[in-house]
């Protein structure tokens, strides 16, 4: 279990280090050296709507879902040029980035802090159920998510605590190259609240749909979040 105060000292390590690698390299190579990131939801699954507390759950992707990888890999392929897309070892998010890859002509690796996030006791219930069970738990984690720990399971700082492993060994794998991230809600949310300096008590003010794309840019240290869970590649599956 990560105290708060650890979680923070291993985000500002993880920040300095993106500073020193980065110019370390510049300095060698007299350019800037730039990593781009698309970070990307997987696709559709039962248990989004009734909203359920998948987790890790090993739950399928549904005809959508399968339909929105297929269409997230050609936005992919159309538009940038990955060298390696790395997953979340749940089946959803293997099945997603797998289009991706094939769609890109290149590989896949699970990456297991990826992994969604473990709600432990409440894992698959549904929001309702839990609401009625343990109804100030459930609305802390709405109200506080920062201060919440699910019985039996994560606290979002634990959460933080591996993505940010996952990003930074992705970093260190692939300068001047761009890679892909599939993932789930939880993992992509703190990810990106960490890219924007933002605190785990503002949760719930970013969206990620299904097969959405996330991209980032890290270059000499400096962070730069150019899309948010764009989903006009979506659009033709609207209705369907």
């Amino acid at each position: 279990m990560l105290s708060v105060s650890c979680v923070l000292t291993i985000l500002a390590e993880w920040k300095k280090s993106l500073r020193e690698s980065s110019t370390i390299c510049a300095a060698a190579t007299g350019e800037i050296s730039l990593t781009k990131i698309l970070l990307i939801r997987h696709g559709h699954v039962e248990g989004i709507e009734p909203k359920r507390f998948r987790g890790r759950a090993g739950v399928p992707l549904t005809a959508l879902g399968l339909a929105q990888a297929q269409a997230v890999a050609r936005r992919v392929a159309s538009r940038w040029q990955p060298v390696k897309v790395y997953t979340s070892p749940l089946e959803r998010a293997v099945t997603t980035g797998a289009a991706i890859a094939e769609a890109c002509g290149v590989g896949t690796e699970v990456v297991d802090t990826l992994i969604d996030i473990d709600y432990g006791a409440w894992q698959g219930k549904t929001e309702a159920e839990v609401s009625a069970s343990e109804p100030t738990l459930f609305a802390a984690w709405h109200d506080t998510p920062q201060l919440v720990r699910f019985p039996g399971g994560e606290a979002l700082q634990d959460l933080v605590a591996r993505a940010a492993d996952a990003l930074r060994d992705t970093l260190a794998r692939h300068p001047d190259e761009t890679a892909v991230l599939v993932a789930h809600d939880s993992v992509n949310r703190t990810l990106l609240l960490q890219l924007l300096d933002q605190p785990l008590s503002t949760y719930w003010r970013l969206v990620q749909s299904p097969c959405c794309i996330n991209e980032i840019d890290v270059k000499e240290g400096c962070i730069e979040v150019l899309r948010v869970n764009e989903t006009a590649h979506l659009d033709e599956l609207a209705g369907a």
